[in-house]
C-alpha cells in the first residue's frame, strides 16, 4: 500500500511537467484549476473505500462468500450512480468551481477544456474508489499495487503522446486520465470477479433495506470527510490572505503532510484489512492484538519521519524551491514538521481501526468535536501569531483526533472486552 500511494504524487508530478512545457503557463493553471474540481471531490467521496474496505475485510472475518460478493457489488454500485450523478451535474459544479477559484478568462477556457472531458471518467473513477477499497479489504494489496501502477503508467505515457507528439493541448491530459481511470477500474473488476465470479448478485442486494444500512454508513463518512476538508480548506483560504509569501510557504509545508501521508497512509490500510477481519471473525482479542501491532509499526515509522525532517528539513525545502526569500521563509516552521508526523500518526492509525470496525459515527463525532474544540479555537486564540497560528491550530487538530479516536476505542471496545472476559 505504501508503494502504491507513492505512485499518485509521482504522476502528477508528469502531468505539470508536461504542461509546463507548453507554451504559456495558462494551459498549466487552467488543467489544475479543472484538475482540483474534481479531485477535491473525489477526496470527498474517500468515504466510498472507508466502508468498502471495512465491509470487505468484515465479510472476510465471517468467512462468509456471500458477503464478500455483497459488499464488493454494492459499494461498487454506489460508485457508479455518485459518478453518474456528476457527470449529470458537470455544469453546475464547474460553475461553482469557477467562482471559488475566479481564475481569469484564459486560465478558464483551459480549465473548461479540461475538466468537460475529465469529467467523463467520474463513473470509473468513483467505481475504482470502492474496487480498490473492497481489494484491500480481502487483503489483496499485490493486485492494488499492479492496478494503480498500470494505470498510472498509462496515463504518464499517454500524456506525453497526445500532448507533445499530437499537440491535444490540456484535451490530451485530460483524456489521457480518463482512458487511465477505466483501465483501472476494468482490472479491478477483474481481479475482483476472480474472487467473487462464483456468486451472483441478487435483487434483494441493492433493495431500500439495504441501501439504507449502506448509505448511513456512507453518510457519516461523507460528514466526517466534509468536516476535515473545512480545516485544510480554512488553512489555504486564510494562508491566502496572509499574502503570496504565506501562500507559497504552505504550499511546500503541505508536501511534508503529504509525505507523511504516504507511509502513515499505508500503515493504516493494512489495519483497516485486519481488524476489519478480526472484527468479522468476532474476534475481540485479535482487534486489540492488531490496533497495538499496527500502532508500533505506525510510531516506528513516524519517528523515521520526524528524525529525517530533523536532518534532512532544510534540503528538502530546497528541492522545492531554490527562492532565497521563500526559502528563509518556511525555515522557522522545520521545528513543526518535525513534529507533524508524532502527532498525527495517531489519528491515522485510529481512523483505519475504526473504519475496520465500521464505526463511521465515532468517526464522524470525533471528526466535528476536533475541528468545532480544538482547531478553530486554537487558531482564534493564536491567530496574532500570522501564518504560523495556521500550523499550530493543524498540529493541535490532529493530535485531538488521534486523542479522541484512541480514548474512544478504550473506552467502548478495551474495556468492554476486558468486562466480558
Amino acid at each position: 500500500m505504501i508503494l502504491a500511494n507513492i505512485t499518485t504524487p509521482l504522476l502528477g508530478l508528469v502531468d505539470t511537467a508536461v504542461m509546463g512545457h507548453m507554451d504559456a503557463s495558462a494551459p498549466l493553471a487552467g488543467a489544475s484549476i479543472g484538475g482540483l474540481i474534481l479531485t477535491q471531490l473525489y477526496w470527498v467521496c474517500g468515504f466510498l473505500r472507508m466502508s468498502a474496505t471495512g465491509l470487505s475485510a468484515q465479510a472476510r472475518g465471517r468467512q462468509s462468500e456471500e458477503d464478500i460478493a455483497k459488499t464488493c457489488y454494492q459499494t461498487a454500485f454506489v460508485g457508479v450512480v455518485l459518478g453518474l450523478l456528476l457527470l449529470t451535474l458537470q455544469q453546475p459544479v464547474l460553475w461553482m468551481g469557477m467562482a471559488l477559484t475566479e481564475p481569469s478568462a484564459t486560465v478558464a477556457g483551459f480549465a473548461g477544456q479540461y475538466f468537460h472531458v475529465r469529467v467523463w471518467g467520474a463513473p470509473a473513477a468513483l467505481t475504482n474508489i470502492a474496487l480498490i477499497g473492497w481489494l484491500v479489504g480481502q487483503q489483496k494489496t499485490r493486485a492494488v499495487l499492479v492496478i494503480q501502477v498500470v494505470g498510472n503508467l498509462l496515463n504518464a505515457g499517454l500524456d506525453v503522446a497526445f500532448v507533445w507528439s499530437l499537440g491535444m493541448g490540456v484535451e490530451g491530459v485530460a483524456l489521457a486520465s480518463v482512458i487511465a481511470e477505466y483501465t483501472m477500474t476494468l482490472l479491478g473488476i477483474v481481479v475482483a470477479m476472480r474472487r467473487i465470479g462464483h456468486v451472483k448478485p441478487v435483487w434483494q442486494w441493492f433493495g431500500r433495506s439495504a441501501q439504507k444500512v449502506l448509505m448511513k454508513l456512507n453518510g457519516d463518512m461523507l460528514l466526517r470527510n466534509l468536516a476535515l476538508q473545512a480545516c485544510l480548506a480554512f488553512l489555504t483560504i486564510q494562508g491566502a490572505r496572509y499574502g503570496e509569501t504565506a501562500t507559497a510557504v504552505n504550499a511546500i509545508l503541505m508536501q511534508f503532510f503529504v509525505l507523511i501521508a504516504l507511509g502513515l497512509d499505508g500503515i493504516a490500510f493494512a489495519v483497516e484489512a485486519t481488524v476489519g477481519e478480526a472484527a468479522g471473525a468476532q474476534n475481540k482479542q485479535g482487534v486489540i492484538r492488531q490496533t497495538h501491532r499496527g500502532l508500533i509499526w505506525s510510531s516506528v515509522v513516524a519517528v523515521g519521519y520526524a528524525l529525517t525532517f530533523y536532518w534532512f528539513g532544510s534540503s528538502i525545502v530546497l528541492l522545492l524551491t531554490d527562492i532565497e526569500a521563500l526559502y528563509l521563509a518556511a525555515m522557522p516552521y522545520l521545528p513543526l514538521m518535525v513534529w507533524l508526523p508524532l502527532l498525527a500518526h495517531w489519528c491515522f492509525l485510529f481512523d483505519g481501526v475504526f473504519v475496520g470496525l465500521t464505526r463511521a459515527k465515532s468517526m464522524r463525532n470525533t471528526m466535528i468535536i476536533s475541528a468545532l474544540g480544538v482547531y478553530f479555537p486554537v487558531w482564534f486564540v493564536l491567530r496574532d501569531a500570522g501564518n504560523e497560528a495556521l500550523w499550530w491550530a493543524l498540529l493541535a487538530f490532529l493530535l485531538a483526533r488521534g486523542l479522541t479516536l484512541s480514548g474512544s476505542f478504550y473506552r467502548y471496545y478495551v474495556n468492554r472486552c476486558d468486562e466480558q472476559g
